[in-house]
């Protein structure tokens, strides 16, 4: 009854959505035999029975360092909803506030394990002079005076901004890859077949966990260096950082023996 009364425009607007889901369903189904995946990449390795090593790696994005943002702004928005005290709300979008700002250092600045070290002590230098000195109370009461409240659809919004960036930035490396195994590197730059590969001899790799609060978060760096000067290496922030090192070293310790054995000397001969 109510569809009876609809003119041609306000059905296009409504049948939009549906459409473009369908032609999207319909590109997928097109194209399933030539995308080139990152997991159809893996398992093409697997099945691969002259490979044994093998790392798949792709490069986050630096907003995959504000997970525990998205996790807080969930869990401020369930509270907010469900507690109606004004007092509440302050506390909550305070720690909701030091969980973004310490996923902001995170994400601005490289701390090592030094510099870490230096901050927390001057954090506490600071404390010991502004009890000293009779101002640390004044001066957590400024912090409390600042009175962050935000209502639950602002948290959700939030969480809804920093999730979509983490998954575009996923999505991505659905088709932009690298595939490192004891013979090659392949570098994959596109949706279908484009990409590059490199021989084992043209490129080293190595691993970098300097920043240390990246590393708690279980994130770090594999650094792609290559023999051609002219090409800048590439730096991929990958996570679960300890289990892709230890990939890593498998494949270089593969490929250290290959060449051992193929620069060694046949039985009865002998090398001048």
């Amino acid at each position: 009854m109510l569809a009876a009364n609809w003119d041609t425009k306000r059905i296009l607007i409504f049948v939009a959505p549906f459409a473009l889901i369908l032609i999207g369903v319909l590109i997928v189904l097109l194209m399933r035999k030539t995308l080139r995946t990152r997991f159809r990449m893996n398992r093409q390795l697997r099945e691969d029975p002259d490979i044994k090593e093998w790392l798949v790696v792709f490069d986050w994005s630096r907003k995959i360092l504000y997970v525990p943002t998205v996790a807080a702004s969930l869990a401020a928005c369930v509270l907010t909803a469900v507690i109606a005290n004004d007092t509440t709300h302050r506390i909550i979008g305070g720690v909701w506030f030091a969980t973004f700002f310490m996923n902001f250092l995170i994400d601005e600045f490289e701390m090592s394990v030094k510099v870490l070290l230096i901050v927390v002590l001057l954090a506490a230098l600071l404390t010991l002079w502004l009890l000293f000195m009779d101002w640390l109370w004044p001066f957590v009461r400024f912090f409390r005076h600042l009175g962050i409240r935000m209502s639950w659809i602002g948290y959700l919004l939030l969480a809804a901004v920093f999730s979509f960036a983490i998954f575009m930035s996923w999505l991505r490396g659905l088709f932009y890859y690298v595939a490192i195994t004891p013979n090659y590197i392949n570098f994959q730059t596109g949706p279908t077949e484009t990409g590059e590969q490199i021989s084992r001899e043209e490129y080293s790799t190595r691993v970098d966990t300097g920043d240390f609060l990246e590393r708690l978060m279980g994130f770090g760096r594999i650094i792609i260096t290559f023999a051609d000067q002219r090409r800048q290496p590439m730096m991929l922030l990958v996570s679960h950082i300890g289990k892709r090192a230890a990939s890593l070293e498998s494949i270089r310790g593969v490929m250290t023996v290959d060449m051992y054995h193929s620069t060694r000397p046949a039985d009865g001969f002998t090398q001048d």
